[in-house]
């Protein structure tokens, strides 16, 4: 036993690890690496009982760990460990495994967004009635401090609004577009060549993992219970490049943005809140702008405290481990002190509003006739719908072969509900002097 070791009195507090795949890996790595140090954090050893692995037979050899601590039944493991951490995602077995961890009295560190996401209620109440901890920085924004800071360090003030880049494959795709004029498809391909998108990169590109992660962050930071299936969400599979050199032309730039936002009427009265995610154009002189590569960062507005800003790596196997460590450090001293910490907050039972409701702007791109009239017609509609124009922009295109005049509008609206912007889109594009309606995304962090 090291000096450090020594330090510390007790029996080593068993630790269970579930799934040895790339985050995985790095926590047994790191609690391996840094058992001294962990113990002198903690007040009392880490011991590392065994790692639940879908195939034993696997060559693991890089990995500084007793091969005997390998194991196929997870089953069985829980029921030993003080502490268990879950990295194998998906929602079964994860779910099973983690209630009958705490039925033993075990606390869970977990980075599962999706479960946390779908049946954090039921997790939160089994923790709660077996007197454990369940902690989960790592299920969003990988090393980012973002989940604890909201349920702890904000714990006194009041959350208004948090807006975040959540997801790395789609930010990295979406920066490459910006910079290098590469269309979508060349972008995934060359995220996956990096391994930062998946073979199948549907969870990432159509937006889901990122509605996980605003399902999370909307319950911590309203005290409302917020489900994936609450969040609207929209990928990016139908941004274009024309969609980002427009961005451009306005000195903005797409990003994917989860956004959940506290409403209320003028009287100051609650409304609900509101969780989205879809692509949208924001200023680069934004904080959030200037976010690049497969980075994340989140955006936090308080009453109080302000404007705050998170950044860092939201993916990878030591980023994620780090958050994960964090968690099982708070944990374990939580034992070693007879604690426990903060369990689920949802006093205030906030509405999840439909995303009509939601106040937004909109970038509109119009093919119209070139002729008199057509500039009333078109902001007639928007008037009709109660939706003011902010800007607008016109640039006559002649089709080279007939010589035709065509005119192409760009319309950039002020804040309005999305129920009114969206059905103000519809009515253009009903107009008989409207070719075509080109191109909408919203515009937002202006």
């Amino acid at each position: 036993m090291s000096e450090v070791e020594g330090k510390a009195a007790g029996e080593p507090l068993k630790v269970a690890l579930l799934g040895c795949g790339v985050v995985g890996s790095s926590v047994a790595r790191m609690l391996t690496q840094q058992a001294g140090d962990l113990t002198a954090r903690v007040g009392r050893p880490l011991e590392l009982i065994g790692i639940a692995v879908r195939r034993a037979g696997r060559d693991r050899s890089d990995l500084p760990v007793d091969p005997s601590l390998f194991t196929t039944d997870a089953d069985s493991l829980v029921t030993k460990a003080d502490i268990v951490i879950e990295v194998i995602g998906g929602i079964e077995p994860a779910r099973s495994l983690i209630l009958k961890a705490m039925e033993h009295g075990a606390s869970v560190v977990s980075a599962n967004k999706a479960l946390l996401a779908e049946d954090g209620p039921n997790l939160y109440a089994a923790a709660d009635r077996c007197g454990v901890d369940l902690y989960y920085e790592a299920a969003v924004a990988g090393a980012i401090p973002i989940l604890r800071p909201i349920r702890e360090s904000l714990a006194g003030d009041e959350v208004r609004k948090v807006l975040g880049i959540v997801n790395g494959t789609t930010n990295y795709v979406l920066d490459k577009m910006d910079t290098t004029g590469q269309g979508f498809a060349e972008a995934v391909e060359q995220a996956q060549a990096l391994g930062y998108a998946e073979a199948d990169p549907t969870a990432d590109v159509e937006g889901f993992d990122a509605a996980a992660k605003a399902a999370i962050l909307a319950s911590l930071a309203f005290h409302t219970r917020v489900s994936s299936d609450d969040v609207h969400r929209e990928g990016i599979t139908e941004v274009t490049a024309a969609d980002v050199q427009a961005a451009k032309e306005m000195d903005c730039v797409v990003k994917l943005l989860a956004i959940c936002e506290r409403t209320r009427d003028e009287q100051g009265h609650d409304l609900g809140i509101s969780v989205r995610v879809y692509p949208a154009m924001i200023p680069r002189s934004h904080p959030l702008g200037s976010v690049r590569d497969a980075y994340n960062a989140v955006f936090v507005e308080a009453a109080a405290a302000g404007e705050l800003m998170f950044y860092g790596k939201g993916a990878g196997g030591d980023p994620t481990a780090s958050a994960v460590l964090g968690d099982v450090v708070a944990v374990a001293r939580h034992r070693v002190g007879g604690a426990k910490g903060p369990g689920e907050s949802a006093y205030a039972d906030l509405p999840v509003l439909d995303i009509g409701r939601a106040l937004t702007r909109y970038h509109i791109s119009l093919d119209v006739a070139d002729r008199p009239g057509v500039l009333a017609q078109v902001a007639t509609a928007f008037a009709e719908h109660g939706v003011s124009i902010e800007t607008v922009r016109q640039q006559i295109v002649r089709d080279d072969e007939t010589g035709a005049a065509r005119a192409n509008l760009i319309v950039v609206t002020h804040m309005a509900p999305d129920s009114a912007l969206s059905a103000t889109v519809d009515a253009l594009a009903d107009l008989p002097t409207v070719d075509e309606v080109t191109s909408v995304m919203r515009v937002e962090g202006s």
